[in-house]
């Protein structure tokens, strides 16, 4: 990993990505909108870039890792004006699966691979480096860039042609995303019942309703953690994604849909920068019930 890589997007998920990278000794060159957090990376031993396209013309790998479709874009056009034959774009945003076809087709006429690598795991994962890699594109893109993956995440994947990691990205979260609202209606059914939450906890714990996602969701709603590692924006950002994929597949996805305007109904109360557990808020007043509040 002796080539420099350029790295722009340092939200909370790029970020710590970025600082693995840097602290495993990978020559980084970031960008991003935020001074601060250029002006961190930079004390941290860092070179900074002007733009995605001046990053571009020094770096050999380059990765983008911003929060839309619209950003990824730019970020991405930019990248191609300043790359040169030969350079691996990879795109660690998820985004638009037709809008990434695109862009490859974009970068192949002047020479430069696209590779989709998105990730799974969260903020916590992000910085301790566990998170799930899941990557698209050519084997020989993938390859060169392996060791950069296996940095950054601790489960990698590659899924086969580009756009399958970004597939398999979406079908992960739309998952994830329907468990939370079943979670939420089963804490505020508990609730109104008058369970006690944390034998409900318990009993889940050693039951066939036990999931990763209640894992994770249910205690946040318990404890009114609602602090954000994801949001309630960003989840409805990636069900759009996938309800575009769907359609665009001529694939049914009932559930998605339906769960989709619940995390809308979040974000119309005001919670869309909230932790996506908050959509419990929504049925908690449908219902009369506050959970952990019996009556």
């Amino acid at each position: 990993m002796t080539d420099k890589t350029g790295f722009v997007g340092l939200g909370k998920m790029g970020e710590p990505m970025a600082r693995n990278l840097l602290q495993a000794g990978v020559p980084l060159v970031v960008h991003d909108i935020d001074a601060r957090k250029v002006q961190a990376m930079s004390a941290e031993g860092a070179a900074v870039a002007a733009s995605p396209a001046a990053m571009a013309r020094e770096c050999q790998r380059l990765i983008c890792m911003v929060e839309t479709t619209a950003q990824a874009e730019a970020v991405i056009g930019g990248f191609a004006e300043g790359a040169r034959p030969g350079a691996i774009v990879i795109c660690m945003s998820t985004i638009d699966v037709a809008a990434l076809h695109r862009l490859g087709a974009m970068l192949a006429e002047r020479g430069i691979a696209l590779l989709d690598a998105p990730v799974s795991g969260g903020t916590t994962g992000a910085a301790a480096g566990t998170q799930s890699v899941i990557v698209g594109g050519p084997a020989p893109a993938f390859a060169a860039c392996a060791p950069l993956f296996q940095t950054m995440g601790g489960n990698v994947f590659h899924m086969g042609p580009l756009g399958n990691g970004l597939a398999m990205k979406l079908i992960n979260n739309m998952l994830l995303q329907v468990q939370v609202v079943a979670i939420a209606e089963a804490a505020v059914l508990a609730t109104k019942a008058g369970l006690d939450l944390e034998q409900m906890r318990q009993v889940i714990g050693v039951s066939t309703g036990h999931s990763m996602a209640f894992e994770r969701s249910f205690p946040r709603m318990q404890t009114r953690d609602f602090s954000p590692s994801g949001t309630a924006d960003i989840s409805f950002k990636d069900q759009e994604l996938e309800t575009a994929l769907a359609k665009q597949l001529g694939v049914p996805m009932l559930l998605a849909n339906v769960t989709q305007q619940v995390y809308q109904m979040a974000r119309a109360a005001g919670f869309g920068k909230e932790e996506g557990a908050r959509v419990v808020k929504v049925l908690e007043r449908l219902a009369g019930v506050t959970v952990g509040r019996t009556g």
